[in-house]
């Protein structure tokens, strides 16, 4: 009997990939111009690139995550994708989730993102292999389908990406990290002062902020892990140094 290899796949990116890609403006003269997009189209194009990844990823098993409604990160930090609120998303976002949903075997948590779905179910100690074009998944440790090769994030290399994305911050997420503190300023720290949770509650504390601004960077950076959900109750266990 064969072994199952499940593909875990970041549905949001798929779908909005294929969903903004199908989106055509046309001109029909005297200044008017409309905007549009058919189904088949979305689904050609999603149907491709799933072809392409779980041939490339080796798995006999897909399970598509996607994000819910009322994720607890904005519990956490009310400014948390705030900036994100008047974006105008593609027309047929929602039919390309509901697509992919029905076809990939969909999984949906009201409270959790997408990543944090590929998170649990990736560190869950399964065959498994993580898709996602987000940098924040990196933080878990896990195979990995990156540049179209399964690559392993072991345990070590993972809580460094994690303190590093604490630093940082992500402009797209709308938090700010360590203030003056980029890229290579956050490798260095973590080079030179070790990769612990002191030398970043260290910077935080060198810039007039507290480990409490510290400790809010770090629960929205953190991509949930296996045991940090109960599927059960709903709850999320916030990361605690």
């Amino acid at each position: 009997m064969k072994n199952t290899r499940t593909l875990l796949v970041d549905g949001d990116i798929v779908a909005y990939k294929a969903a903004t890609i199908a989106e055509t403006p046309i001109n029909w003269g005297n200044g008017c111009w409309t905007l549009h997009a058919h189904e088949k189209d979305v689904i050609g194009s999603m149907e491709e690139f799933m072809s392409k990844i779980i041939a490339e990823s080796g798995c006999n098993k897909v399970v598509t995550c996607l994000s819910g409604d009322n994720l607890y990160r904005k519990d956490v930090a009310p400014y948390y994708k705030a900036n994100r609120k008047n974006t105008r998303k593609p027309m047929l976002l929602k039919f390309a989730k509901d697509y992919l949903a029905e076809k990939y075997n969909g999984m949906v948590e009201d409270k959790l993102e997408a990543d944090d779905l590929l998170g649990i179910l990736g560190s869950q100690g399964f065959d498994t292999v993580i898709w996602s074009l987000d940098k924040d998944l990196l933080t878990i440790p896990a195979y990995h389908l990156i540049d179209g090769k399964v690559q392993e994030v072991d345990l070590e290399e993972a809580d460094y990406n994690f303190l590093y994305q604490t630093l940082v911050g992500d402009s797209t997420d709308n938090y700010k990290g360590c203030p003056t503190v980029g890229a290579k300023k956050a490798e260095q720290l973590l080079s030179d002062k070790g990769a612990t949770w002191q030398t970043v509650v260290d910077a935080f504390e060198s810039k007039g902020f507290g480990e409490e601004v510290a400790l809010e960077n770090a629960r929205l950076a953190r991509i949930l892990r296996d045991g940090e959900y109960n599927f059960k109750t709903k709850e999320v266990k916030l990361w605690a140094a």
